[in-house]
């Protein structure tokens, strides 16, 4: 599996609390509202540049083609999620399990005292009891000032259940980066290859000296409203920073070298599944995977503080 960079992983011997086996009924009105019609095409995915990670299967450079299909310019946010709460009952693996990882600057003393680990690798993550899509941070933390935020502590499985009611699916790590580029060829972000053309920020990402001060120069120290940056050319929101994105496929670094180049997926089984963008916490004195080619992976239980998804949708 790719670094944990700004991730953390649900141990295996994690236990879920007892509940009921949750039907997912879809929704009557699966419109399209929200998405933008991608016309597909070839395109190449991927990168040689000496910045990409070649042990997380960034390169090489290929060409890669994908069909027609839809996504949503933006994350899902708190506001659409609790929209599938309220219509279906539905619980979080985080819920379920009781905890989720929290970035450490934003636990509170009281909910410190109550912390049961840390991750050995990233112990900037902290397991926060009570920690959910609707309580952040913890016990005591609400979304009510975050409605057009993304939703977080949304593990793999979540979203699923999430695009199932919707009408919609996860996309492919191929239409993802499709999306992602916007159009443009051999660049490193959506925008281009300058992280801050002429002095602008165009994402969330941590400024400062990671993980003790963020200066949030970008404007933000969090999460950001789901349109808080220029879309790309493809009129695609936060595609880079802000939250990792969940995409279909399992992870592996090298199964691209020998899979079809057209409407590629991953290998049909495999122990984590994949992630794009990056998030507010990717920074490049450590993790620099808010470029457009790079990818990680979780295990599909595990939820943390920067990740979530968008849907995506057959043309």
């Amino acid at each position: 599996m790719a670094s944990p960079c700004c991730g953390a992983t649900r141990p295996v011997a994690s236990k879920k609390k007892k509940s009921r086996k949750q039907k997912i009924r879809r929704k009557s009105d699966t419109s399209l509202k929200g998405m933008v019609r991608l016309s597909g095409g070839t395109f190449l995915m991927g990168t040689n540049d000496s910045e990409g990670f070649s042990e997380d299967g960034e390169g090489p450079m290929r060409e890669v083609t994908v069909n027609p299909f839809y996504l949503d310019a933006c994350a899902v946010t708190n506001a659409e999620f609790a929209k599938f709460v309220r219509a279906t009952a539905y619980k979080t693996e985080a819920e379920m399990f009781g905890w989720s990882f929290v970035f450490h600057l934003f636990v509170s003393p009281e909910n410190a005292s109550r912390i049961s680990q840390t991750v050995i690798d990233t112990p900037w993550w902290w397991a926060v009891e009570g920690s959910c899509w609707h309580s952040p941070e913890g016990p005591g933390t609400k979304v009510q000032t975050r409605w057009n935020h993304p939703a977080i502590h949304i593990s793999w499985n979540d979203a699923v259940a999430y695009c199932n009611w919707a009408g919609k699916r996860l996309p492919t790590e191929a239409e993802w980066e499709f999306a992602a580029r916007g159009g443009l060829k051999h660049t490193r972000y959506p925008w281009g290859d300058d992280l801050t053309p002429n002095g602008k920020h165009m994402c969330n990402i941590w400024q400062g000296a990671f993980p003790e001060r963020n200066s949030k120069a970008d404007g933000y120290i969090g999460t950001a409203p789901v349109t808080a940056f220029s879309p790309n050319n493809f009129g695609i929101y936060n595609i880079s920073g802000n939250v990792w994105e969940w995409c279909s496929d399992w992870f592996s670094p090298t199964f691209h070298l020998a899979s079809t180049a057209t409407n590629p997926t991953g290998p049909p089984i495999g122990q984590a599944k994949s992630m794009r963008g990056g998030s507010y916490l990717c920074h490049d004195s450590y993790c620099n995977r808010y470029r457009v080619a790079a990818r990680s992976a979780n295990t599909p239980d595990s939820s943390t503080g920067n990740l979530g998804f968008r849907c995506a949708r057959n043309a």
